[in-house]
């Protein structure tokens, strides 16, 4: 029975004897006159290694164990190359006999080429490739064939000699070449026991009728040896690295003060006795446990056990650590095989077969074999966890990344952090990119550029803008750990890429602020003018948050830099002002008014970077102190240059005074500059500039064109930007003063009031300078001029939608009134806008009272009956602010006196007048018309109103003639229809003319209108 369990056991871990006969058949060409007989080197673990010829009197300090381990390692070595021989001789023999005499006795025939002849041929063509510079070709066969490793010629097949390279196999194919083989044969045998036939019992017959099942079953054994070796080939590969790392523990520890000799490891002796049998110095082989005592005779027991790599069940962690002898157990006092041992042991429930049970019986107990069993144990476990959950892999993701040797399973690691959550939160992302700069700064920046961009530039694309996100923070985190060369052009084109092409906001947010960073370690000067053009790109962009990124994050970072090169002053400043004028140049076309803003918010953006500039470069630098003489510092301050002043002044001058957008991004930009640069250097360098320009005198207006310096929109610039830098009551007394000689100077010269009102507008948004203002009209109230006091009455319409209504009672309506009642009938026609804006923004009824008598008093006085400008005027204000007022006075007082005034201008004998007036009353019935006008008032005052008009049109203007007609038939149909449907009533007149017959007429006669096409809109657009 024993003999039966050591025949099994021989089977399995490898043992073959060779026939007596000669070599086996199955891998037998030719008998030569003479070969040797060898039995092939045991192939087991180092269970059969002998280490009692190699102990000494067991006191040996613990280097000695280096040596023991060093010998080990050779000889597993051994071992290996032993049974890359065994292999190889059977992978030859595999093509059967009878195969081989059709291709021998057919030679155009040609035999297929054999899996160890074309792994021989990859890797010399790779070899070939590579010495000839053909990198690229190289990397594509290398990628086609990933199967093999090129590097290790070992890889190609066990026991190989390495040929010729190609070039010398080719100069010398027409000669013979000596074999690289052996001349001796040597064959590995089996006995004739050990395989199921009765291959050895039996003389070989020839015929084919018997070599045919014969090579058949001859092929299924070898295979089967074959998958032995292969797997015991794996196991000592293992074993090797394990050991190695031993070995280097072990060098480590010696290199440590030493410990007493009594508290050192075992000898060399005791190790090989008290040792059991270990695949590979760290799993215990069950196997070993019915092992008879270790003796000291140098030759192994003949019966001893050998390990079996192919059952990976039978391994369990010994308990072991460095320095100490393995776990002893007990030895049953019995007699039996460890072979039959071993078959008991196979009925316990261990299952190891698969990946986790091979991995559970099997513990690491250092720190690379920990590493290796968490690179392969994490792809399976993350699958598996919470997406809620799964940061907290992080960590163990991250030290297995850094530690783990393999490059690969390193690759697959950093994957798997990038890809851990499908769409990950800003918690979760700031987790991911802690551990990435903790990765980077254990790794350092070789393995950051090879390991970490690569799954940057991989979901640089990907379809969720989350991980798009987190590749944009990535780039600017790991700014700091990477290669300066590959910061300022990898990155840098990725960023800039995903800036040109990315749709999210949140991610073109993350790339600004990264692009910051990146500016804030970049070095190479030939990147300025791609900085610079990123800077404009980025303020460009139509998301606010990414706008407000570049100014928060990029232009101070790429400030920074200018600074560092001396080109803050000579080279980024003018390039946007150049910028600058040439918009305003391209500005009789049509200002491109973003482009402005986004040139002067840059400039805007600068002055803290340029405030910097001067402090450094001033001579008062050595005894400026933090809390030290502020004024005195300030006042030395212009002498460091003018900071571009001048040039920005003549810009100024040149923008156009109506466009509020561009003034009030100018006074920002001065309001900013004065507030930086303090209140001495404003009034002893940036005051005196402007008021050399705007000389406030008769003599700087040009009346006649219009375009003196004043009219300009220096003027409210320079009052809302550089007049309001300060608060102080001087500060204020100044800017009032200002204000009053603008209006005087500008009413006595008849100019346009275009800059006026642009103040008024500017200064008039915060309501702080509301009673600065006022206090600028009353001047203008009490003035002696009655130009003067027009302008006045014309700036209080400015003013009143942005005052609040006690202030309009008190300050705003009493000078109204005041002006309303002036002498000169001009200045009373002039308050007549004023009056409506305070009907349609204000709501208290008293108030509203007064404005309505004081209107009436201009309708009905019968001094006013025949004043053409102040029905014009009145006419004018009623169509704009009829449609927002209280319905009431709408009702009450609006109608009934456009009725009168359309009336009254029938039996008006002044054609100018008339076409004058009528022009006024169509536009103010167009907008009224969009209106909710009650049947009564249809009836009474709206629909004769309207017939009157026509009644002027029709000689006056048939255009206009045939718009009316058919408001009124549509009027005429509401008010029939009333009682049928309410609903109907509600909708605009105007815009049911869509469908009239009267629609094509009055397009086709569209172009022969005198009226601005601006008028005609209203009746389309207007609504309620």
């Amino acid at each position: 029975c024993q003999e039966v369990f050591f025949s099994a056991h021989c089977a399995l871990t490898g043992f073959r004897r060779t026939s007596h006969s000669g070599q086996p058949s199955w891998c037998q060409a030719k008998t030569p006159t003479a070969f040797h007989h060898y039995r092939a080197g045991s192939i087991s673990t180092l269970d059969s290694l002998d280490f009692a010829r190699y102990s000494d009197d067991g006191n040996r300090e613990s280097d000695e164990r280096v040596a023991v381990l060093e010998f080990e390692l050779r000889k597993a070595k051994d071992t290996i190359q032993a049974l890359r021989a065994n292999l190889t001789q059977a992978a030859e023999c595999e093509v059967p006999s009878q195969e081989r005499k059709n291709f021998k006795s057919s030679p155009e025939i040609q035999e297929p080429i054999r899996p160890l002849e074309k792994r021989a041929l990859n890797f010399l063509v790779n070899e070939y490739l590579l010495k000839n510079e053909y990198k690229l070709s190289s990397i594509t066969f290398s990628d086609e064939n990933d199967d093999q490793d090129f590097e290790l010629w070992d890889d190609v097949g066990l026991n190989i000699p390495k040929p010729p390279d190609l070039l010398q196999l080719y100069r010398n194919c027409g000669n013979s070449l000596p074999s690289p083989r052996d001349k001796s044969d040597a064959s590995v045998g089996t006995d004739s026991g050990e395989l199921g036939g009765h291959y050895f019992q039996q003389p070989v017959q020839k015929t084919e009728s018997v070599q045919v099942p014969f090579q058949a079953e001859v092929v299924q054994e070898l295979e089967y040896q074959i998958g032995l070796l292969n797997s015991e080939k794996q196991s000592l590969a293992e074993q090797i690295r394990r050991l190695q790392s031993e070995i280097q523990t072990l060098r480590k520890n010696v290199s440590t003060p030493s410990a007493p000799t009594e508290e050192m490891g075992p000898s060399r002796s005791e190790m090989a006795c008290n040792k059991n049998p270990l695949d590979n110095g760290q799993y215990l082989d069950v196997l070993g446990a019915s092992e008879p005592e270790c003796t000291t005779d140098s030759k192994p027991d003949p019966l001893a056990p050998t390990s079996t790599p192919t059952q990976p069940h039978t391994k369990f962690k010994s308990q072991t650590s460095h320095g100490k002898g393995p776990v002893q157990f007990d030895r049953p006092n019995r007699k039996l095989s460890p072979a039959f041992h071993q078959a008991l042991l196979s009925f316990c429930r261990m299952s190891a077969d698969s990946r986790l049970g091979s991995e559970v019986s099997r513990i690491a107990d250092s720190e690379e074999s920990v590493m290796l069993m968490l690179g392969r144990c994490l792809p399976h476990i993350v699958p598996n966890v919470l997406l809620a959950k799964r940061e907290e892999l992080i960590p163990l993701i991250l030290c297995t990344a850094c530690l783990h040797p393999e490059p690969k399973e390193r690759d697959q690691l950093l994957h798997i952090l990038f890809n851990l959550i499908k769409r990950p939160d800003d918690e979760q992302r700031q987790m991911i990119l802690t551990g990435c700069v903790a990765f980077a700064r254990h790794v350092g920046p070789t393995r950051v550029e090879a390991e970490l961009l690569p799954q940057c530039w991989e979901q640089i694309n990907h379809k969720y803008p989350e991980r798009r996100l987190l590749v944009a923070e990535s780039c600017g985190a790991l700014a700091p750990y990477l290669p300066k060369e590959i910061r300022s052009s990898l990155v840098l084109s990725m960023l800039q890429q995903m800036l040109a092409d990315d749709k999210a906001d949140m991610v073109r947010e993350a790339v600004v602020k990264s692009l910051g960073i990146i500016m804030g370690y970049i070095d190479d000067t030939d990147k300025y003018l791609q900085g610079f053009e990123l800077m404009l790109l980025s303020l460009g962009d139509p998301s606010e948050r990414v706008v407000s990124a570049t100014h928060q994050v990029f232009i101070p970072a790429f400030a920074a830099w200018t600074m560092e090169l001396g080109n803050l002053q000579s080279q980024l400043m003018p390039a946007l002002l150049t910028r600058i004028e040439k918009l305003l140049k391209q500005g009789d076309h049509g200002l491109d008014e973003h482009k402005l803003h986004i040139f002067l918010s840059a400039l805007q953006s600068l002055i803290p970077p340029l405030f910097a500039l001067v402090l450094q470069n001033a001579p008062f630098t050595s005894r400026a102190k933090l809390h030290g003489d502020v004024p005195s510092i300030e006042g030395e301050m212009h002498t460091n240059g003018n900071f571009h002043l001048p040039q920005l002044i003549e810009i100024v001058g040149r923008i156009n005074v109506t466009s509020s957008t561009c003034v009030h991004e100018f006074s920002r930009f001065f309001w900013r500059f004065c507030r930086t640069f303090g209140k001495i250097f404003t009034n002893t360098k940036v005051k005196p500039q402007f008021q050399e320009i705007l000389r406030l005198s008769e003599e700087n207006v040009d009346a006649t064109a219009g375009n003196g310096i004043l009219t300009k929109a220096t003027v409210p610039i320079y009052a809302t930007g550089v007049l309001t830098c300060y608060n102080q009551e001087e500060d204020r007394k100044l800017l009032v003063g200002f204000l009053e000689d603008v209006m005087t100077t500008l009413s006595l010269s008849h100019a346009p009031l275009g800059s006026l009102k642009a103040s008024f507008v500017e200064l008039g948004a915060n309501p702080a300078y509301h009673e600065l203002l006022l206090t600028v009209l009353w001047y203008g109230v009490v003035h002696t001029s009655a130009l003067v006091r027009c302008t006045a009455a014309r700036m209080f319409e400015l003013l009143v939608k942005g005052v609040n209504e006690t202030l309009v009672a008190q300050r705003v309506v009493p000078a109204l009134i005041t002006l309303s009642s002036d002498p000169e009938i001009s200045v009373r026609i002039s308050t007549i806008p004023a009056f409506g804006t305070i009907m349609e923004t204000v709501t208290q009824k008293e108030l509203l009272e007064r404005v309505k008598m004081q209107l009436a008093s201009f309708l009905e006085d019968p001094q006013y009956q025949d004043q053409h400008s102040l029905h014009m005027e009145i006419i004018k204000t009623f169509g704009r602010v009829g449609p927002n007022a209280e319905p009431r006075f709408r009702d009450e007082f609006v109608l009934p006196h456009l009725h009168k005034l359309a009336l009254a201008n029938n039996i008006q004998m002044v054609e100018v007048k008339r076409i004058d007036i009528a022009t006024q009353l169509f536009e103010a019935y167009s907008a009224l018309s969009c209106c909710f006008i009650s049947e009564e008032l249809m009836v009474n005052h709206f629909l004769p109103g309207l017939r009157c008009l026509r009644t002027d049109m029709e000689t006056l203007s048939p255009e206009h003639e045939v718009i009316l007609s058919s408001m009124i038939k549509e009027c005429e149909l509401k008010v029939e229809n009333r009682g049928v449907g309410e609903a109907q009533g509600s909708m605009s007149i105007a815009a049911s003319l869509v469908g009239e017959d009267a629609k094509t007429k009055f397009l086709n006669k569209m172009g022969q209108l005198t009226t601005s096409g601006a008028m005609l809109a209203n009746v389309f657009q207007r609504k309620k």
